[in-house]
């Protein structure tokens, strides 16, 4: 990831929109900001996981995420398993470690990729 190409900009969380993202079971809000261009195109994002989500699908995509409240458990797909807890990150290249999330109580989290 290169931060490029972009100023310097303050993002109030509650005034974007959430997209709703349907899982397996339960569901995601998505809060999306997009900075930079091409290449160096970055996505910010504050998720929200509801209570009970498991994901629909094994995620490729590096990230870099911060569990702001809540916590879930972050499943790769050689088995083992990540327990993010409030306060807890985690960092993931591309196409390094397929993950896959759930959460029994919901999660809160911000993210970078």
């Amino acid at each position: 990831m290169k931060l490029a190409d972009f100023a310097i900009t303050l993002t109030d969380w509650s005034q974007i929109e959430p997209e709703r993202h349907e899982g397996d079971e339960g569901f995601s809000l998505w809060r999306v900001q997009y900075f930079g261009e091409g290449e160096n195109r970055i996505r910010v994002r504050l998720v929200e996981h509801s209570p009970g989500y498991v994901s629909d699908h094994w995620c490729t995509k590096g990230h870099v995420i911060f569990c702001i409240k809540g916590g879930m458990d972050t499943h790769l797909k050689d088995g083992r398993v990540l327990k993010v807890r409030e306060g807890m990150s985690y960092q993931v290249a591309d196409d390094a470690e397929p993950h896959s999330s759930r959460t029994e109580t919901g999660a809160t989290l911000f993210m970078v990729d």
